[in-house]
């Protein structure tokens, strides 16, 4: 316990004497201090124990006694000792007043007490109380150590923390979900500073922060845990009050005990990683009997059921180098690794370059953190599809929306090869179409038409028609309306003859004329394909994710 005025005024030795402040008398004492400065306050931090002769100031002053008595009180002294039968045969009946109107402690100190006395017996009581926060922060250490090398993990870890503070805790893991509590209750409370923990997991590690709520009652400190850029969990405690030297102490070896535990050290990190590649490569070659045979039980049953084939890529701004968007490919991949970890599922994420390739299992949670992820990073334009061009990319950037995120069909390791490129494909898709997330069996029932609507595709349709465009503007005669039926019409005169009303005839002048003005011949199919793509992809121009008006 820290010293306080009452330890002093029942400290036999010293035969102190209150004479005002009685209900105060259980405030700490953090040092002892003389000095006969008529203004002692620049020279104080607070929480002092003033001794005094008043052999400057004038005690026995009322106006004089209030002054300096406020004065110190301000500045946070928690009380004065006043030496008797030195410059005052007793203590000023004006300065016990004071005091007593300000409601700050007075100790009588008599002649035979020197200054020096409480100073020691402050300093002994100080050193003894650093003492024993030592000692009690090194058990706590070893309490906290022996219960991170237990079989209970991290709750056990965090229960004797919770029990050591007299308080609560709890950890969150990379993605800001809570993963263990101490008490059970601490959860909900825990829950609740979701915003918090995201804010401090954007901050290098180590990061801290002392945070409350309108519904909580109690201090609440967040330390980041990790020791690379990105945070690899955060731990949260709560307690009354805040943190006492021993409690810190506790802290500090839970955020330690924590880190050795949520992150692995580099080279096992990179071990893994390799490995990964490895069985992926071999997957990938069609080989997946080798590759069960080097991933062991390192990936679990992910081998022996269906998975899905996850790549993703960042979307950055125009100009933007590779290395500048790749923490968005982290933050998918803590989602989708911290996902299957509570659900004890095994996931394989290997980076590639500037890309991710993750096979989790179908219908797990890692593919369901995935989506998730995908819909936030979406929902952030409203669930429409991401603006183009270099202000709008760099707004996505902004905004976190820099992903693109392609999702293969249900397979096995025997199809491995056929399902990374259908994640490809559906990648490919989901950057045309401005979409954060694109599942290969959309891809496969949706429509082309979304595909046409690239910028290479554009140019390709508008030099295709641009001499038919110039013809029309001329105002003789409308080759591209009437090219469009009769294409639409598989080349019958007369249906789409009606629908542009005009004669067959000159429908079938207007036809001849495209003909001599492209130099091709309509009954070339790949003629009639090339134009009819053409047609639609500048049709898509208006229309760049929906099926053209009248389709």
């Amino acid at each position: 316990m820290p010293h306080t005025l009452a330890s002093l005024a029942h400290h036999s030795a010293l035969k102190l004497t209150v004479l005002a402040g009685e209900d105060r008398l259980d405030t700490p004492v953090r040092w002892a201090h003389a000095s006969e400065l008529i203004d002692p306050v620049p020279y104080m931090e607070g929480g002092e124990l003033l001794l005094i002769t008043a052999l400057k100031l004038d005690a026995e002053d009322p106006a004089t006694a209030r002054r300096y008595v406020r004065r110190v009180a301000g500045a946070g002294v928690v009380g004065l000792g006043f030496a008797v039968g030195v410059n005052y045969e007793d203590v000023p009946r004006a300065l016990v007043t004071a005091a007593a109107e300000e409601g700050l402690p007075l100790l009588g100190v008599p002649r035979s007490t020197p200054f020096i006395a409480i100073s020691k017996a402050v300093s002994a009581a100080v050193a003894a109380d650093q003492y024993r926060a030592v000692t009690e922060g090194f058990e706590a250490q070893r309490e906290l150590t022996r219960a991170a090398l237990g079989t209970e993990g991290p709750a056990e870890l965090l229960a004797r923390l919770a029990a050591h503070l007299k308080g609560w805790a709890a950890l969150y893991d990379a993605s800001g979900t809570v993963v263990a509590a101490a008490p059970d209750w601490a959860a909900r409370r825990a829950a609740r500073l979701s915003g918090d923990v995201g804010r401090l997991r954007e901050r290098p590690a180590p990061a801290s922060s002392v945070v409350s709520d309108a519904e909580g009652d109690d201090r609440v400190e967040l330390q980041s845990l990790g020791t690379g850029r990105r945070a690899r969990g955060v731990l949260a405690v709560g307690t009354g009050a805040p943190l006492g030297t021993a409690e810190r102490f506790a802290v500090h070896s839970a955020v330690a005990l924590l880190t050795l535990t949520t992150e692995r050290s580099r080279a096992l990190q990179e071990a893994e990683q390799r490995l990964g590649a490895a069985v992926l490569r071999m997957l990938l070659a069609g080989e997946p009997d080798h590759a069960r045979a080097v991933a062991g039980r390192l990936y679990g049953g992910l081998l022996d059921a269906p998975f899905r084939v996850v790549v993703a890529e960042p979307v950055a701004a125009d100009g933007a180098e590779p290395g500048d968007a790749p923490p968005a490919l982290d933050a998918l991949a803590d989602a989708m690794e911290s996902a299957a970890a509570r659900t004890g599922e095994a996931v394989l994420a290997v980076p590639e370059g500037a890309r991710l390739v993750v096979l989790a299992a179908d219908g797990g949670a890692a593919v369901e953190a995935c989506a998730e992820h995908a819909a936030v990073a979406q929902a952030r334009y409203g669930g429409q599809p991401l603006p183009r061009g270099r202000a709008a990319r760099a707004e996505a950037g902004r905004s976190g929306a820099q992903l693109a995120v392609g999702l293969s069909a249900p397979s096995g390791p025997r199809d491995a090869a056929h399902a990374h490129r259908q994640a490809e494909q559906a990648l490919s898709v989901a950057r045309r179409r401005g979409r954060v997330l694109v599942e290969h069996e959309d891809v496969a029932s949706g429509s082309v038409l979304p595909l046409l609507a690239d910028d290479a595709v554009r140019a390709f349709a508008d030099g295709l028609l641009r001499a038919l465009r110039e013809h029309d503007a001329t105002g003789r005669g409308d080759l591209v309306a009437s090219l469009h039926a009769w294409l639409s019409r598989h080349g019958q005169w007369d249906a789409a003859a009606a629908d542009l009303g005009v004669h067959r005839h000159t429908l079938r002048y207007r036809m001849r004329r495209v003909e001599e003005i492209l130099g091709r011949s309509l009954d070339d199919p790949d003629v009639r394909m090339e134009l009819w793509l053409a047609l639609k992809a500048t049709a898509a121009v208006a229309e760049p994710y929906g099926d053209v008006p009248g389709e």
